[in-house]
């Protein structure tokens, strides 16, 4: 915020700090405007994080002396992806490539609404050419404009617009970031920059946030990426920024995160080449690319897989990172993993978890949203039970995939929902996962593989899907292989529906579409519509028997938002796993008369912040049950559920 502070203090610093007295807020938005010659969308946010502002009433003194200790000096150049701060911060990099600088040309054309019902008609316009890439540069460069408008026209049209800030547009977002105008918002903390994360996070908060009156900035939550596993799409770098700026989008438009108190982060520990991304894409060595120019330093973990070496010791860097966001923001600052790669993201992930305030949204976030499916599945087979675990308990498990998505759904079906180990199967790129007797052997690639193997090698080729299948008897199919398209064959969906005397259960979770094991079409129309049907990635309403099939989009934004919410809302000092386990129940309960009539086993998206207030309902009751919540909202479900929708941050507008 340094222009906007340089232009307040310039305006204000002869005014008489002396003075008493109130004036109205829409007085003081008047000077801010016409005085400070500030746009709306600063005001706005001045006006939300200033001290001395209550009930529309300002109070001169406090309001002066809070303007007077803003910080003018920072300017950012640690917090910029290198390439960037080399070529001398934002603007001179935009400025620099000729084709940006068409592209902005072009989008301040196209991005002219001052209100919610134009900002919809010109992002709607962008969207008849049917490509959502261009819809996604439209958003952004509104965030840029008015953050207040682009959150208001999120809320008003969820359905339509998250799958163009988020999935399945995030990915190709991702792989194209740099091609794009850069803008102020995230902040890299670059492996050269090792020992100073601390000066890293500090400048961005003198020149993004707003102090508190204790002295702190104002942060309630981090989203941090590497961005070694970005979806299906493999190393990304840099470029994968996209993904926690997406992520944060929907922790407020889902839940009511004050989105000035958030701040997005890629830790660029280097980039693979081509052979790194699974469309083999020139990332790294392109022209525009605005992170470090290197290759990631690996090396063998002593369970014998490939993990980044500067993540691990004494001095690693995500020890720096997580020290230094609680130094500066303290311990009630939320701070979630994101698309770290599966051999990093679990040993992270058990390393700090009981340290701080903190879950990682592939595994967990996952496992909380395949359970909430996989319930919804079942209150699809079963409209009026009230014991849906109990159901779930009888299925029996297949999952194709053995990365951190299907570990972390296996485990809270084990561990939280009570599902028998016995009637839980997975396979990796060997065929069904196994181990001998003795557990010394095995075809399992790290420890959380072969948590969940058979033991006994099989006498049968398990890399035959269909074989499998029938062997097991499985009555769940659910697939996060990231990289087999198309795996889920027809022969797949009539072995599934011979298992079993119900509907079964097949979900495709491996994003973006082009990666899904199966499309929503093909798994309807092979079986015939028996198959109750989810997916990662959203897919169009299926026409077959004179039946609509609208299948649910098995997403992790009906958790996270709701997740973080409460933890933020209730100061929760750790988030345990049974927090995932009410938040499926609490996603399941709230399928409507409507969702079933369509075959969804989540919620209609439209209804997401009424989802997401449940969510966080139902995770605030567990903390204060467990005594884990610092804050207590209300001894009621009803009371905590007020207090919550009371908390939320609403555009200003």
């Amino acid at each position: 915020m340094s222009d906007v502070v340089l232009q307040l203090k310039s305006t204000f610093a002869s005014w008489d700090l002396e003075g008493t007295g109130t004036i109205k807020q829409k007085h003081l938005e008047t000077l801010l405007t016409e005085l400070a010659h500030l746009e709306a969308e600063d005001v706005n946010m001045l006006v939300q994080n200033a001290h001395g502002i209550a009930n529309g009433v300002v109070d001169y003194r406090k309001f002066l002396e809070w303007v007077l200790q803003l910080d003018t000096t920072s300017q950012r150049s640690l917090s910029l992806p290198k390439a960037v701060a080399a070529a001398g911060g934002i603007n001179a990099w935009n400025e620099k490539h000729s084709c940006i600088v068409q592209l902005s040309r072009m989008l301040d054309s196209m991005c002219r609404a001052r209100t919610v019902e134009g900002a919809l008609e010109e992002v709607q316009a962008v969207m008849l050419l049917g490509h959502f890439i261009w819809a996604y540069a439209y958003m952004r460069r509104l965030y840029n404009n008015n953050v207040d408008l682009y959150y208001a026209v999120l809320q008003a049209k969820p359905s339509l617009l998250m799958p163009v800030v988020y999935t399945p547009t995030v990915g190709e977002a991702c792989q194209k970031f740099g091609k794009m105008p850069l803008y102020r918002r995230g902040c890299y903390l670059s492996i050269t920059d090792k020992g100073r994360f601390k000066d890293v996070l500090q400048e961005y908060a003198e020149a993004e946030l707003f102090k508190r009156e204790d002295g702190r900035y104002f942060c309630e939550c981090i989203v941090f990426s590497d961005a070694g596993r970005i979806l299906g799409l493999g190393d990304l770098g840099a470029w994968g920024m996209a993904i926690p700026i997406g992520k944060l989008d929907l922790y407020t438009v889902c839940a009511g995160v004050n989105p000035h108190r958030t701040i997005p982060v890629i830790v660029d520990a280097g980039c693979y080449g081509t052979e790194g991304n699974t469309g083999r894409l020139v990332i790294r060595d392109h022209e525009l690319y605005t992170g470090l120019k290197q290759n990631r330093v690996t090396h063998k973990s002593a369970a014998g897989t490939t993990v980044n070496s500067a993540y691990y010791g004494e001095d690693s860097l995500i020890r720096e990172f997580m020290d230094a966001a609680i130094d500066i923001f303290g311990k009630k600052c939320l701070l979630q993993f994101e698309d770290f790669n599966s051999n990093d993201a679990f040993p992270l992930l058990a390393e700090y978890r009981d340290k701080c305030l903190t879950y990682n949204d592939d595994i967990q976030g996952t496992a909380g949203v395949a359970v909430a499916g996989l319930l919804g599945a079942i209150r699809l087979r079963n409209p009026s039970e009230t014991s849906l675990l109990r159901l779930l308990r009888e299925e029996v498990f297949l999952f194709h995939g053995a990365g951190s998505a299907n570990i972390g759904v296996m485990r809270l079906l084990r561990d939280e929902a009570g599902v028998p180990g016995s009637s839980i199967f997975v396979t990796n790129s060997r065929g069904l996962v196994w181990v001998t007797a003795d557990g010394k052997s095995g075809n399992f690639r790290n420890d959380e593989q072969k948590e969940f193997a058979q033991v006994g090698e099989p006498a049968f080729d398990t890399k035959d899907l269909v074989a499998l299948t029938k062997h097991v008897k499985a009555t769940c199919l659910v697939g996060a292989v990231g990289v087999a398209p198309g795996c889920f064959t027809k022969q797949l969906m009539e072995a599934v529906v011979a298992n079993t005397d119900k509907r079964p259960i097949v979900f495709a979770l491996s994003n973006p579409k082009t990666q899904a094991e199966i499309t929503a079409e093909d798994a309807y129309t092979w079986s015939s519509g028996k198959v109750i049907f989810g997916s990662g990635t959203w897919f169009a309403p299926v026409e077959l028997a004179g039946r609509q099939y609208q299948p649910g989009q098995v997403n992790n934004v009906y958790i996270f938002p709701g997740m973080s919410y409460a933890a933020i809302c209730c100061d929760a000092q750790t988030i345990p796993e049974l927090f995932f386990m009410r938040a499926a129940e609490a996603v399941a309960n709230s399928l409507t008369e409507d969702d079933i009539k369509a075959d969804r086993v989540v919620p209609h998206v439209d209804n997401i912040q009424h989802v997401s207030l449940e969510v966080a309902t139902a995770v605030v009751l567990a903390a204060q049950e467990l005594g884990l919540a610092g804050r207590t909202l209300g001894t009621k479900r009803e009371e905590v559920r007020d207090a919550l929708a009371k908390m939320r941050w609403i555009p200003n507008l």
